[in-house]
C-alpha cells in the first residue's frame, strides 16, 4: 500500500475582506495544479474561514501528515509564539497525525530574493497623481 503525501494547509492571518483572499487561494489553486493528488486547504487565523482546526479536522482522515505553512511575512507573535501552541493542541487533538510547522514563508531567502526582485522592477511601475 501506498503512502499518501504529506497534506499542505496554508495558513494566514485572514481578513474580513474577501479580495484579501485571492493570492493565498490563488497559491492553493497553483499546489493542486501542479500536484493533483495531494491534498492542499487553506485556513485563517481569525476574521474568515476555515480555521486552522478546521481545516486539520477535514485532512484528518485521508492522511497521516499534514504541512502547516504560514504565509507570514516575519516570524512575529502569532508565528512565534500562536502557532506553536495551537499545533500543540491540535496534535492532541488528532494523536495520528503528525504535523509539521514551517517557519513563515518571508523568512525564506527565495522569497526575500522573489520580494527584492519584484521591488527592484520598474517596467511595472504604478502612477499616482
Amino acid at each position: 500500500m501506498q503512502q499518501a503525501q504529506t497534506a499542505i494547509i496554508l495558513l494566514a492571518h485572514g481578513s474580513r475582506d474577501p479580495l484579501w483572499r485571492r493570492p493565498i487561494e490563488a497559491v492553493c489553486a497553483r499546489i493542486q495544479a501542479d500536484q493533483p493528488h495531494r491534498a492542499v486547504r487553506c485556513a485563517y487565523l481569525e476574521l474568515c474561514t476555515p480555521d486552522l482546526a478546521s481545516a486539520v479536522g477535514e485532512l484528518a482522515a485521508d492522511t497521516t501528515q499534514i504541512t502547516i505553512v504560514p504565509l507570514f511575512l516575519g516570524t512575529g507573535r502569532h508565528a512565534r509564539e500562536d502557532l506553536p501552541r495551537m499545533v500543540e493542541e491540535l496534535a492532541r487533538a488528532f494523536p495520528h497525525l503528525r504535523l509539521h510547522l514551517q517557519t513563515p514563508v518571508g523568512e525564506d531567502e527565495r522569497m526575500v530574493a522573489l520580494m527584492a526582485h519584484i521591488a527592484s522592477e520598474t517596467t511595472h511601475e504604478a502612477t499616482i497623481r
